[in-house]
């Protein structure tokens, strides 16, 4: 799903709302989610999931067209963890 589809459909299920605001609202959330990822804060919504930033290591990587071996730098990367509701549903245990 696209964020345009989402918006869609949200869009359908509230018709008090127009496409429009509902576009404001979603990019809205995704962008508080960003901007609290980028101070390395948790984002946690319950029955859906946690966003987390995880740290990786420096480590040796290796350049796979000649076979030179590179030093890869340490680096942050965002990280879901996919809520107990939500795993369940997909399992289709609910």
């Amino acid at each position: 799903m696209t964020k345009a589809e989402l918006v869609d459909k949200i869009a359908e299920k509230k018709p008090g709302l127009t496409r429009k605001q509902v576009e404001v609202v979603v990019n809205t959330v995704l962008d508080g989610i960003k901007e609290a990822l980028s101070r390395e804060d948790k984002v946690e919504i319950r029955g859906f999931g946690s966003f987390r930033i995880r740290h990786r290591r420096a480590k040796e990587g290796r350049n796979p067209k000649t076979g030179e071996t590179v030093q890869v730098p340490p680096k942050k990367v965002p990280f879901f963890k996919a809520g107990k509701e939500m795993r369940e549903m997909v399992d289709g245990k609910v």
